[in-house]
């Protein structure tokens, strides 16, 4: 299928310069002279991509840029922008822009970044009529994520859920393994009744197997009245079972029992007891690897691996950290009672480039973290835990944000911020850094609500 590109630049040699470099790769190539005309065309036909220059005479790539969203807001648009003005081309992403590159335009990048551009519009249109699709049907709430292995899970989850089979769900710690066993039960024939959950490592195994046959009055020490288990709570429902692999053998072979012939008898007990339940398991530990050492049971591992979902981790899926960073904080900033309105630049890119070995668990505890730590109404670099920022990023100012639509008072309460940080909280010298008199800036900190 061939792909449409508009280029947008006043200089027509460097339209024509890129019109021949592109045609070459196979684009079919349109020319607007000004940000006016791509307005105008964008109105009346489809682009793939345009590639607009951000400097022009009449209506330059920002006020271009933000009125071709408003037609069209899934077209991806990159900025062509000189060395001396990178700075526009930042602030053209915050207005939706995809990337930017600069002047003098290095071919190969600029082939490179199309690219990428094009294949990332790709995915966000499959994504977003995937979801379209599993909406009519499901209700993943909570399952959050737009990456290529998150959108492949969803998929999967959407075949697997409507079934009876039993599943078992892989992923390192903090992925959120029982969130998506909840969205299993929950999208099942079985959603009405009960769904019952019960992790495996948390109890030694004694108590696991009480808990999870229950015990007859009197079976052992304590039993001073016939307690019901997990599994007869479940009947007619999902059971999960978190830590599977935390199981000891004998309570892995009535286990067995109950997966095969759907009965089993409680501690202390000699009556059959019959369920009819799902079976939802989970580890983060390599599930063939303990069979093959001997520690859990071959026969019950097939039994249980009927569907085998694989939970990425967090560091495979980079696109969701925003998505997910802004998810949280929302929610905490709501449960705090706080306006934090986003996080910086910096502070992002700190988030972005951190490995995340505790995954979406260890995300979300220090976005609350943040939240309840900072003094402004961003997530700033140092808000962020050191373990997080490194030893390099422990020195460096985060500039002032200067973006257009902050009102003089958001900026001056901000650099009244970074300079009380910068001095401990010293006033005295704040106050003398900041060219004004400790009494004017008490006044101010009094007016801006600052302890």
């Amino acid at each position: 299928m061939e792909l449409d590109i508009l280029v947008v630049d006043d200089e027509s040699a460097h339209r024509a310069m890129l019109k021949t470099v592109l045609t070459a790769e196979g684009y079919n190539v349109f020319q607007a002279e000004d940000g006016d005309d791509a307005i105008d065309m964008v109105g009346k036909q489809f682009f793939n991509l345009i590639l607009m220059d951000v400097r022009m005479k009449r209506v330059d790539g920002i006020e271009a840029l933000q009125k071709i969203l408003n037609i069209s807001p899934q077209i991806p648009v990159i900025i062509m922008t000189a060395y001396g003005s990178v700075d526009a081309a930042v602030q053209a992403m915050k207005f939706g822009a995809i990337d930017y590159i600069t002047k003098p335009i290095d071919i190969d990048i600029l082939k490179i970044t199309i690219e990428k551009a094009l294949a990332s519009q790709q995915i966000s249109e499959e994504n977003a009529l995937l979801k379209e699709r599993l909406g009519e049907k499901f209700d993943f709430a909570g399952i959050i994520g737009r990456s290529e292995p998150m959108t492949n899970l969803l998929e999967s989850l959407s075949m697997v859920a409507p079934s009876d089979a039993n599943v078992l769900i892989l992923g390192e710690s903090g992925t959120g393994k029982e969130l998506i066993a909840n969205a299993i039960h929950h999208n099942s024939y079985r959603k009405d009744r009960p769904f019952v959950k019960i992790n495996c490592a948390a109890l030694p195994e004694n108590l696991l197997e009480s808990e999870l046959f229950g015990h007859e009055k009197g079976a052992f020490t304590g039993a001073i009245k016939n307690k019901q288990g997990r599994f007869k709570m479940a009947d007619g429902g999902s059971i999960f079972l978190d830590e599977i692999a935390e199981m000891a053998m004998p309570i892995q072979a009535k286990i067995l029992r109950v997966v095969q012939e759907q009965e089993f008898e409680p501690v202390g007990g000699t009556s059959t007891i019959k369920v009819d339940t799902r079976l939802i398991t989970a580890t983060n530990r390599l599930l063939q690897k303990e069979v093959e050492s001997g520690t859990f049971r071959e026969d019950l591992f097939y039994r249980l691996n009927v569907v085998e979902l694989k939970i990425p981790p967090l560091r495979d899926r980079q696109e969701d950290i925003i998505p997910l960073s802004e998810h949280f904080l929302a929610k905490y900033s709501e449960k705090n009672r706080r306006q934090i309105t986003g996080f910086s630049p910096l502070a992002m890119d700190i988030l972005m480039r951190y490995d995340w070995p505790g995954n979406v668990r260890e995300l979300e505890n220090i976005i609350e973290r943040s939240v309840i730590m900072t003094r402004g109404d961003t997530i700033r670099s140092k808000d962020l835990p050191q373990a997080l920022r490194g030893e390099d990023d422990e020195h460096i100012k985060e500039p002032i944000d200067l973006s257009p639509g902050r009102s003089l008072k958001d900026v001056e309460k901000e650099m009244i911020l970074k300079t009380l940080e910068e001095h401990n909280n010293n006033r005295t010298h704040t106050a003398k850094t900041l060219g004004i008199s400790r009494r004017t800036l008490q006044l101010k900190l009094k007016e801006y609500g600052i302890n």
